[in-house]
């Protein structure tokens, strides 16, 4: 593990501040998996009283990132160089949550898998495998 909570949550509050309003907050890091919760408001639904695919789509690429930094560091440069996600359930409107793990990480690209839960729904509402590109290091 290279960045604690706290300074997953510093790096994030520092680098992207326009990402403030969305309140993310880190519930879990152990250095295998982290959780990231996002608390849904009515900017992040869609019609027909569900959670919009951009919200989700934000939530993870997000809890993506910040469990990458946290194994490598923070390397603001890595970037998202393919996202699939599949849309499993209807979400409550409760808060989300993205848990994270790392399938693969090597020198140059990270693979990425997660679960997305809503409050109050048992199973995952979404799935997604990522890949983050690592800049070299200079």
């Amino acid at each position: 593990m290279k960045m604690t909570q706290a300074e997953l949550t510093a790096f994030l509050d520092s680098e992207f501040p326009q990402m403030r309003p969305l309140k993310f907050r880190i519930e879990h890091w152990d250095g295998t998996m982290l959780r990231l919760a996002m608390p849904i408001a009515e900017q992040n639904l869609r019609p027909g009283g569900t959670v919009s695919g951009p919200a989700m789509m934000t939530l993870a690429d997000c809890a993506a990132y910040m469990l990458l930094l946290g194994l490598i560091g923070p390397v603001a440069l890595a970037v998202t160089t393919n996202l699939n996600i599949n849309f499993l359930r209807k979400p409550g409107l409760g808060d989300l949550a993205a848990e994270v793990t790392m399938l693969k990480l090597g020198k140059t690209l990270a693979i990425i898998e997660l679960s997305l839960y809503s409050a109050g729904v048992g199973d995952p509402v979404a799935h997604s495998v990522m890949t983050y590109a690592i800049p070299p290091a200079r």
